[in-house]
């Protein structure tokens, strides 16, 4: 059965002085800690076994506030991300033990959204091999993401990240399933000139090798770990969507 990876890890640099004392993923969002979302949005897909990625000084947080997982009918495991600025794809190979040689879901912590993933976790549990990304129309002048570019027929062509000139409104998302393959590809990965394994360039090799899918969510979806503005946002739909009866 396909496991679950929230990365938890990062300086977030643009929310202090919010984050010089605690981890931007445990900020409150309207009525619960940031990383209750990606957990219940894990448990509401069916996964069972989730990996919480964070930094040495941080993970102990996050084992005090959720403990052994039992709250969210889920069962918890963590592993400690060295470096929290050597990139996504980095914090990704952390999983490698945990899952087993199985198939994973990830989802970036800071990412809110009310998009179900059920459908999309059982479609990839029975696909043979390759990666599945999640893209959301977003305005074309935003260039703070990934810009996922697809054909008429919804195939990928292209996955850049943060191009000055987008090909689309589709931003790529924090929200990724790979194979097992996807750790032979991030120990092959060269750092980018960030100095960072980047998850676009995880996702691209994918794409070169035919097997990369993307679904474009529902509903909304929030980033809400890049600025004050869109955690605020964040508080303001999630509160409207509880107030809604949602």
């Amino acid at each position: 059965m396909m496991k679950g990876v929230i990365l938890a890890g990062g300086k977030a640099t643009r929310l202090r002085p919010l984050t010089w004392v605690t981890n931007k993923h445990l900020l409150p969002v309207y009525n619960k800690p940031m990383i209750f979302y990606a957990l219940e949005s894990m448990q509401r897909a069916g996964i069972k076994e989730v990996l919480i990625t964070s930094s040495v000084e941080h993970l102990p947080q996050f084992i005090n506030l959720l403990r052994s997982g039992k709250n969210f009918n889920l069962k918890l495991s963590y592993a400690i991300q060295e470096d929290a600025g050597s990139g996504i794809a980095q914090a990704i190979s952390l999983a490698e033990d945990f899952s087993v040689n199985g198939k994973i879901l990830v989802i970036l912590g800071d990412n809110i959204f009310n998009h179900n993933l059920t459908e999309a976790v059982k479609d990839f549990e029975h696909q043979e091999k390759g990666a599945k990304i999640f893209a959301k129309k977003m305005p074309t002048e935003n260039k703070q993401y990934g810009v996922v570019e697809l054909d008429k027929k919804g195939k990928v062509i292209s996955v850049e990240e943060k191009p000055e000139h987008p090909k689309s409104d589709l931003a790529q998302t924090g929200i990724y399933m790979y194979d097992n393959q996807v750790y032979k590809y991030i120990h092959d990965q060269k750092p980018s000139a960030r100095l960072e394994l980047e998850v676009t360039d995880l996702n691209n090799k994918y794409l070169r090798q035919g097997t990369l899918t993307c679904e474009i969510m529902d509903g909304w979806w929030i980033d809400a770990g890049t600025s004050y503005d869109e955690l605020l946002r964040a508080n303001n739909l999630v509160s409207e969507f509880i107030k809604s009866g949602n």
